[in-house]
């Protein structure tokens, strides 16, 4: 099996385009969203479920090996403030997003965890004030085992969050450390169980093929983990990202032959222990499967704000993405002078198939044929060179009810997705 690079998010825009004009107030948002209602390439059945993504940017310390908004927290955080933007933001754009219910939030970062109890109930106060939420709501929030106290996470949990996501990476204090991170293997330990307590949902991030990391170190890992019986994991290898300090200066990870048997025994012994796998990197109790991120990697629609938020917004005739202001500073200055989206561009209709594919290609269990047209507007025929080329080569498999990745298509993901933008 050759280890799997996991490929950068899909929120990114394809080229860098000029930033909007600015929109005066909640007026001309509204006026924005008549402008996207009109006629245009694609032809959109019906719309797709809809997320909200809360970006929270500043953490205790930057990991080396992340490249996500991440900022360090110089003494304090205007928390306040930030909070302040955050609702203005969400305001602002409404208008694009009217009558539609929110189905799944995630508040991500950086370390979410470092808001205070109240801070979070005044931010899902506001939410639940602003949008209509499903009945079922599944709100998940980020967390930092260096930042778990136990009587902030019960007042997260009254506040309305459900599900935790725990970034553990893992349970050795030696790959902790040559990892950056804040917490060590017995804080590890502890978060869990305050998660347990507390919360009857929640995730765990481990990562593998870790600087030095050797087999058995990564098996005891993961039997770490399954001894707290997370109703979900997440199970990672490390990749060295452009633009981080490991990236800049990498450490001695392991060799393909090792990191393939790391992986290995990593699917092996999660699907032995009755975690399906249904995504490159996510296994799951029966039922327990992330319904924020399934969304994502369904093409579903979201909505970001907060610091370097990305959105993905369908109308009937085209689908636009949006990114906000990355900087904290400048994200709020913008958010007051009414406009906090930095890049905004609509998706051509040659773009759609790649796009697509690009997420569904990671469900292990594949998608419907119809989904296809359903959240893209296009028919299928559009990637039907790319699809038989794919099915030729051993990399997919599809029939009149499925197109999914083989086992080699999951192993040679990067390749499977890049002959999708060829055509």
């Amino acid at each position: 099996m050759i280890p799997i690079k996991v490929v950068g998010s899909t929120s990114r825009p394809a080229s860098k385009p000029s930033a909007p004009a600015p929109q005066e107030g909640l007026s001309g948002a509204a006026g924005a969203a008549l402008k996207y209602l009109q006629p245009g390439a694609l032809s959109l059945t019906a719309l797709p479920p809809l997320s909200l993504y809360i970006h929270f940017p500043w953490c205790v310390k930057k990991c080396p090996y992340c490249d996500f908004n991440s900022h360090e927290v110089r003494g304090s955080f205007p928390e306040a403030e930030y909070l302040a933007a955050l609702r203005l933001d969400l305001e602002m754009a409404l208008p694009l997003v009217w009558g539609r219910k929110i189905h799944t939030i995630f508040i991500g970062g950086g370390t979410p965890s470092l808001m205070s109890a109240a801070g979070l109930d005044q931010l899902m106060s506001d939410v639940r004030t602003l949008l209509p939420l499903d009945g079922d709501c599944e709100i998940t929030m980020e967390a930092n085992p260096g930042t778990f106290e136990a009587e902030k996470f019960r007042s997260y949990r009254a506040s309305g969050i459900n599900r935790l996501s725990i970034g553990i990476q893992s349970f050795n204090s030696r790959h902790l450390q040559s990892l950056g991170r804040i917490h060590d293997d017995n804080e590890a330990r502890r978060a869990v169980e305050i998660a347990h307590a507390n919360f009857d949902n929640f995730n765990l991030d481990l990562m593998y093929a870790l600087p030095s990391q050797t087999l058995a170190e990564a098996q005891a890992d993961l039997a770490t983990a399954l001894s707290f019986a997370p109703p979900h994991l997440s199970l990672y290898h490390l990749t060295l990202e452009p633009n981080t300090l490991f990236a800049k200066y990498p450490p001695a990870l392991p060799d393909d032959d090792e990191s393939a048997d790391i992986a290995d025994m990593v699917a092996a012994t999660a699907a032995g222990a009755g975690y399906g796998r249904y995504e490159v990197s996510a296994y799951a109790q029966p039922g327990r499967r992330a319904r924020h991120n399934l969304n994502y990697w369904e093409f579903g629609d979201y909505l970001g704000i907060g610091a370097g938020a990305h959105s993905k917004l369908s109308f009937p005739h085209r689908v636009l993405r949006q990114a906000r202001y990355k900087q904290p500073k400048a994200y709020m200055e913008a958010v007051r002078a009414g406009n906090p989206v930095q890049e905004e561009r609509e998706l051509a209709r040659d773009e759609m198939g790649f796009e697509f594919m690009l997420n569904t290609l990671r469900l292990t269990g594949g998608f419907a044929p119809n989904l296809f047209a359903e959240r893209t507007g296009v028919p299928l025929n559009a990637i039907e060179r790319a699809l038989n080329a794919a099915e030729a080569k051993g990399l997919l498999y599809r029939d009149h009810q499925l197109i999914k990745p083989t086992e080699l298509g999951l192993s040679f993901l990067n390749d499977l997705q890049q002959m999708f933008l060829e055509d």
